[in-house]
């Protein structure tokens, strides 16, 4: 049985500003086995990365504060640690690879160093042994002529490749969690692809646990083997991927599935987008954050957010339509026909 290493319930993180209480997280629960991997998806602003950098401990206080729930690292209390205690987890325990690498990694300083840099905070190595550390590291994510690339600055690499570097410091010390935050943004599709092939080489590597937040339903099916799909804060649905691919059951997921283009297609369909827009995390409603959108909302939708309904092995879902009737309108649509999404 593998080693469980991370466990999330009922997590919640609020922003208190000037117009009121932002609840950018609401609820969140999941869990994380050595090895494995987790897609978290949904629209901007649907609380992927405050999810992400909640466990992190990196929300800004004030206004930010994680207000409920419980983050255990390996049966370690995550907010029960005191700041010093943190700064010992991130990086060594938790690592994350944010999601624009220019404004992650510092210009004025050499990439080695801040790969360096790392590897002599938690792992004790002297400056030369963590530069030739840092050398090596450049060389396993792919960059080519790592010994003199490691002296350059991060304004002489490409895209790509400072999003090597990033993943090159986030492995430095072998975490046990990596999080992986649109590591294929703003990428060409070539570039892309090399980046998901070093984020599943690295994972193998070191048997880490993978958080993957992205919009990309594509890359969570190539790197993921569980999903977590995210609106308004809420979990909407959670499962194995091909599963909750597969056998959808929110009618959020099956708006995210149904605006994908179909490869399989025998003839073309019109991508049908979901309708109007993400809630205002302001004002949302008592019940679930997808009232206004939903076609099949009803009374009961608007004054309370469903339990959790388990609809297969490690597979669950929020939504109060019955399962049968659920079921009968998946059916429906041209995207499910098939029995592919």
């Amino acid at each position: 049985m593998a080693e469980r290493v991370l466990e999330v319930s009922d997590l919640s993180t609020h922003f208190f500003t000037h117009a009121g209480v932002v609840k950018a997280v609401n609820g969140v629960s999941f869990t994380l086995d050595r090895g494995e991997s987790l897609g978290i998806v949904g629209e901007s602003g649907s609380g992927k990365t405050v999810a992400a950098l909640s466990l992190m401990r990196l929300i800004p206080d004030p206004p930010g504060k994680i207000v409920a729930g419980d983050i255990k690292l390996k049966g370690r209390d995550l907010l029960a640690m005191s700041e010093d205690e943190m700064r010992e987890v991130r990086g060594n325990d938790i690592a994350m690879i944010f999601q624009d690498p220019m404004t992650s990694l510092n210009p004025v300083f050499k990439i080695g160093t801040q790969i360096a840099e790392a590897v002599t905070l938690h792992q004790g190595k002297s400056r030369w042994e963590a530069w030739k550390m840092a050398a090596e590291l450049l060389e396993k994510v792919g960059i080519p002529d790592a010994a003199s690339r490691v002296k350059q600055y991060p304004f002489e690499y490409s895209g790509g490749m400072r999003q090597r570097a990033m993943i090159a410091m986030a492995i430095s010390c072998n975490p046990d969690i990596l999080i992986a935050d649109e590591p294929t943004t703003a990428l060409d599709v070539t570039i892309q692809a090399q980046i998901i092939d070093v984020v599943r080489e690295m994972q193998a590597q070191y048997d880490s646990a993978v958080i993957l937040i992205t919009h990309d339903l594509g890359v969570v099916a190539q790197l993921a083997d569980k999903v977590m799909v995210m609106y308004g804060g809420r979990t909407m649905e959670y499962g194995p991927v091909d599963e909750v691919y597969y056998d959808a059951h929110q009618p959020y997921t099956w708006g995210l599935l149904s605006s994908l283009p179909r490869l399989d297609a025998v003839e073309k369909e019109r991508l049908t987008p979901i309708k109007g827009q993400p809630p205002n995390l302001l004002l949302l409603p008592e019940g679930c954050p997808f009232v206004g959108r939903c076609a099949y909302e009803r009374e009961q939708c608007r004054e309370k957010f469903p339990d959790l309904e388990i609809v297969g092995p490690e597979h669950g879902v929020h939504c109060w339509i019955p399962r049968d009737e659920r079921v009968a309108l998946r059916a429906k649509l041209p995207k499910f026909r098939s029995g592919a999404a």
